[in-house]
């Protein structure tokens, strides 16, 4: 057998070259440092499919699991090849109170909720056209989502944020919603330090809260101040015409610039994102959106950049105490259908006096701004109303609020 034979025979026993790409190690120089764009941060599977944030549990699993896969791979091949791994994105949720309730009593209780709570508050500089501004936020995800007060930033060209350690970043405004008091921030970077998010659900008048933001013209990262939960559902006017409805009243203080930043529960959870009321407004108390309300507005922002509401199509007013009497019970009188609204088209007229909207109780005009809130467009909803001595019912698909 010649030379040209043993060649051909090894060429034979030989396995096709891989495609290039088709390789577990690359030089650095061949990987583009991206980072992926909003609409696939909100979307892309984090936990096999899920597009929720990971739970701890999860996050604890995952890293366990993880420990012991890079272990079997040194054990039996002797090294660990390099891998490009997707990071976990940490949103905090309260499961169970951090801190008992009684602890906020004392000051150095309200020293550690605050300690705890305000490396995740932050700066917002804002430039407008007008001026500048500055207000406050509070950063809920560590891959750099921040959530504060549209007011704060509405109209802004550019938008500084400044981290409790001195960093300052340039922000970019995700969008907004000025019906909920509601803005999405978004920052460029990893593992920055978060907020726990707790629930406005099952709040109680007298309850203990902290106000925590970054005041106007302060050296200090945060600025701590304490109150009570004074009221619940209330409605806000403000200076530029739009109505807040179901907002979280409280006598602690929010200093000029440090709307947006967060109310927190004795827990040291976050219940909802601070707002500035208009001078004169709001009988010298101080308001904040529901943080489950700037949650669910943040997460449509993300997936979409703006906001739809469901629309019934009435404008409402509170009940005197002679018409509660001869209703027989609270609700939200109808003054005024608009023209080919929902509601007209149900057959609904001014002076109805809606008293239940799926089953839920409605005592007031803001209860029923809250409870259209939890519905999207095209949702179909039974509204129990009185008309001259008689309870009636009506199925209506909700529009689109203008």
């Amino acid at each position: 057998m010649g030379p040209d034979d043993d060649d051909a025979e090894d060429a034979a026993s030989r396995s096709p070259l891989l495609p290039p790409d088709d390789r577990l190690w690359r030089h650095p120089s061949e990987l583009a440092d991206q980072r992926a764009p909003l609409s696939e941060r909100a979307t892309r599977s984090h936990t096999g499919g899920s597009s929720r944030p990971a739970s701890w549990a999860t996050v604890a699993v995952a890293g366990l699991a993880g420990a012991a896969l890079s272990a079997g791979a040194i054990a039996a091949t002797g090294s660990l090849w390099p891998r490009i791994v997707e990071r976990q994105i940490i949103e905090k949720v309260a499961v169970t109170p951090v801190v008992s309730s009684p602890m906020i009593g004392g000051e150095r209780g309200v020293d550690a909720v605050a300690e705890r709570v305000s490396a995740a508050i932050v700066r917002l500089d804002v430039e407008r056209p007008s001026g500048g501004a500055t207000g406050s936020g509070v950063l809920y995800r560590d891959d750099g989502l921040i959530l504060t007060s549209a007011q704060v930033v509405a109209g802004a060209t550019t938008i500084g944020v400044v981290l409790q350690d001195g960093r300052r970043l340039e922000g970019r405004l995700v969008g907004l919603d000025l019906v909920t008091d509601v803005a999405l921030l978004d920052l460029v970077g990893d593992d920055f330090p978060v907020a726990v998010l707790g629930t406005a659900e099952g709040l109680k008048v007298g309850e203990p809260t902290i106000s925590i933001g970054w005041p106007l013209g302060s050296a200090t990262p945060a600025s701590v101040t304490t109150g009570v939960i004074s009221a619940l559902g209330r409605r806000l006017d403000m200076a530029d015409g739009v109505p807040l409805h179901g907002m979280i009243q409280t006598d602690a203080p929010i200093a000029p610039g440090a709307s947006g930043g967060a109310l927190v529960d004795s827990s040291g959870s976050v219940i909802g994102i601070t707002t500035a009321a208009s001078e004169g407004a709001g009988g010298g108390f101080c308001f904040a959106t529901p943080i489950d309300i700037a949650h669910r507005v943040a997460e449509q922002l993300l997936a979409t950049g703006r906001m739809v509401h469901g629309w019934l199509g009435v404008d409402g007013a509170e009940l005197t105490v002679a018409q509660a009497t001869q209703v027989g019970k609270a609700g939200a009188r109808i003054e005024r259908v608009a023209s080919g609204s929902p509601a007209a088209r149900a057959g609904l007229l001014a002076g109805d006096v809606i008293t239940e909207l799926d089953a839920h109780r409605i005592d007031s005009v803001p209860a029923l701004v809250v409870q259209l809130r939890a519905h999207e467009p095209g949702d179909i909803v039974v509204v129990g109303y009185w008309r001259a001595g008689v309870n009636e019912r009506v199925t209506i698909v909700l529009g689109q609020l203008p």
